[in-house]
């Protein structure tokens, strides 16, 4: 058997920080505030919350697994995730986006280990290759070990996608166990389509995958030039973890913090040379073919799990005739569709969308919708 990540030249732990704190507006009426879209069932028996923290094993110890949400599902987190330790579920009083989230974890894995390495994961992508996945994550845990470098996976684009962050690799920064690591050029944030297609087909950019390693101080330190004013409250914060102050603290406190992406916040300015104390931070890129899709949407998670282009498919019990390309979705109710083509249809004990496929993106829309008419009890 594997064991578990062990740095070559020093006693930092590895820890794995999973952001689950999303509401996954594009998979309603399934998602909802406190069962979103990582703590559902979407592309198999697993949450995706709970796949996301068994693919990690045994390369990162279920007790070196932290996880950043929020307060209405924090407890159905722990629920998912017994196996880790209960301490380790972090709630944010209000979604701060990610810098802070990162921010949070960071402060709390340097007052439990003094440092560590980091590596910070969405909670609700799928990863077709889990073995791959993990060799690449050791690589990115061997870079990362070295004071002041941020790596970033990036994952080698199939098609032009205008929804996606691109990064712009440039030359070889290091080979850790064979793999090739290169420095980042630069961040580009969702470009219009002509644009995308020819970063597709260039071979020097990756999407973005929100897939990062760093130690907690070279991240901490990163904050403290860029970010003062957020680097400062959580230091006030993290004086009082361990004590009966913390979650008041917390709650006074992080509310403040800007409300801005650690891509914006920390790479992008990192990645145009900004100089910091001890020299400026180094960003490196590794490529990653690990059969990645963030599951952005219903049609996303019909290209998944359809057996090939035009077939249905049924969660549930289904009847089709001359139907084709459709996603059903009733587990307990039959669902018969005749002469439909391309259509994502969900039902749940209270609701059901219909729409088509090529539409399934607009599904956030609902949501804010039903908060503008006070109908709670769809949310």
């Amino acid at each position: 058997m594997k064991t578990p990540y062990k740095p070559k030249a020093d006693a930092l732990p590895a820890c794995a920080v999973l952001l689950a704190g999303g509401r996954g507006t594009r998979f309603w009426p399934r998602s909802r505030a406190r069962t979103p879209k990582q703590l559902l069932d979407i592309t198999g028996p697993e949450t995706m919350l709970a796949a996301t923290a068994a693919r990690l094993c045994p390369l990162i110890s279920p007790q070196h697994i932290w996880v950043v949400t929020n307060g209405e599902q924090a407890a159905a987190v722990r629920r998912e995730l017994s196996h880790v330790p209960p301490s380790h579920i972090l709630a944010e009083p209000v979604g701060r986006n990610t810098a802070a989230a990162i921010g949070l974890a960071a402060i709390h894995l340097a007052r439990e280990y003094g440092d560590a390495l980091m590596a910070v994961l969405p909670s609700d992508h799928y990863i077709a290759q889990p073995a791959a996945y993990r060799k690449i994550i050791r690589a990115a845990l061997d870079v990362a070990r070295e004071p002041g470098n941020l790596v970033v996976l990036g994952i080698p684009p199939w098609r032009p996608e205008t929804g996606f962050g691109y990064i712009e690799r440039g030359g070889v920064f290091s080979r850790p166990r064979g793999v090739a690591t290169y420095a980042v050029r630069r961040f580009t944030e969702k470009p219009p389509l002509a644009l995308a297609k020819k970063y597709a087909a260039s071979g020097r950019y990756f999407w973005n995958a929100g897939m990062f390693f760093w130690r907690a101080s070279s991240f901490l330190e990163c904050l403290r030039h860029f970010l003062p004013a957020t680097h400062r409250a959580l230091t006030e914060i993290e004086k009082t973890i361990g004590t009966p102050r913390y979650a008041r603290t917390l709650g006074r406190i992080y509310p403040r913090l800007k409300n801005i992406s650690v891509d914006y916040a920390v790479m992008e300015p990192a990645t145009r040379g900004s100089g910091i104390s001890g020299g400026a931070p180094r960003v490196s890129v590794i490529p990653a073919e690990v059969g990645w899709s963030d599951i952005g949407s219903w049609a996303a998670v019909y290209e998944l799990l359809a057996a090939k282009a035009g077939a249905n498919v049924s969660a549930g019990p289904a009847f089709t005739l001359d139907a084709h390309g459709n996603y059903l979705y009733s587990p307990k109710k039959f669902i018969a569709a005749i002469g439909v083509r391309d259509l994502v249809v969900v039902e749940t004990e209270d609701a059901i969308l219909v729409c088509p496929r090529e539409r399934s993106q607009d599904v956030a829309k609902i949501v804010p919708w039903l908060e503008e008419r006070g109908l709670r009890r769809l949310l």
